[in-house]
């Protein structure tokens, strides 16, 4: 790995730290595309390390979210069992022979029009909320207390949708849980972030093993996602840690400008980079490069299926 490969490694996971942390969204939107721009397409090895980070994203971003008491125990109590089994079918979605061997280039097209849908809905509401502001109407995601709902119909709604994304896209399924919170549950923003953090703790943990199995069986027992989590995981903490504290500290907006901005960009480059893929696919094995291709450690036998 040279060292070029590590300071852009070490970039990607700060950002999607500081992302993930502050917005309660794990960090995979930020690394998976990152990743496939500098490094080159490769879907399953970067959701299986990508879903390792998530964990490490969010557990410092849960502390600081329990310290400024923005967690609701009872919601999240209700929505982690289903995420669970939602983000187990994900993952098993994600490994099924379509999207296996050149087939990785339909998983990535669905992660790029995955993106793209929740960047277009963010515009959505950023100017419905302008207008709604304009016409002298509240924001329609405004919610009062007595709103709130906290039935388990509701937290399934929520739980089942979060799980399925994370698994079979490998993110932390944040950008499903905060917005979903807000509309089904009547949860405030910075609550739903707070929760979401919480809730990805167990997804990404779940997700992260069954994806890893998965990736290590399927490929002669590569270690190579371990490998490239163990490098992103230091910075993104470090990222984690101050994006939290800016979720109750710095006004959401600029944030969420910049977010989308980072969304439709990386949504409109992988779903371009996949459709161009599919309609000729020798450009996919041509165009795969990999940081880890210089690291064959003695201690274990590392498969790099014939990267070069």
């Amino acid at each position: 790995m040279e060292v070029t490969d590590l300071i852009g490694l070490a970039i990607i996971g700060l950002f999607a730290g500081v992302t993930g942390g502050m917005l309660g969204v794990g960090g995979s939107i930020v690394m998976i595309p990152a990743m496939t721009e500098v490094f080159g397409p490769n879907q399953h090895l970067y959701q299986a390390a990508a879903m390792i980070v998530n964990f490490f994203v969010v557990v410092p971003a849960v502390y600081q979210h329990r310290r400024a008491k923005a967690i609701t125990g009872t919601t999240v109590a209700r929505i982690v069992p289903l995420a669970i089994v939602g983000v187990v079918a994900g993952v098993g979605l994600s490994e099924l022979p379509l999207f296996a061997g050149e087939g990785e280039v339909y998983l990535r097209g669905l992660f790029g029009l995955f993106l793209l849908g929740v960047a277009l809905t963010d515009l959505y509401r950023l100017f419905h909320k302008r207008q709604a502001r304009s016409n002298g109407s509240s924001d329609p995601l405004s919610i009062t207390p007595q709103d709130q709902r906290t039935g388990w119909r509701f937290a399934g709604a929520v739980a089942i949708p979060t799980g399925l994304v994370a698994g079979l896209l490998g993110v932390g399924g944040g950008v499903m849980a905060v917005p979903l919170q807000r509309r089904l549950l009547g949860i405030p923003i910075r609550t739903a972030i707070a929760n979401s953090a919480t809730i990805i703790i167990a997804t990404s943990s779940i997700g992260a093993i069954a994806k890893n199995y998965a990736y290590v069986t399927e490929h002669d027992h590569s270690l190579e996602s371990f490998v490239l989590a163990a490098v992103l995981i230091p910075t993104a903490i470090v990222g984690s840690l101050a994006g939290s504290r800016l979720t109750h500290r710095a006004p959401l907006r600029f944030v969420k400008i910049a977010f989308f901005l980072l969304l439709l960009l990386a949504a409109t480059r992988l779903t371009y980079k996949a459709a161009r893929s599919a309609w000729h696919p020798a450009t996919v094995s041509a165009s795969i490069t990999c940081p880890l291709s210089a690291y064959e450690p003695s201690w274990t036998h590392v498969a790099l299926g014939g990267w070069s």
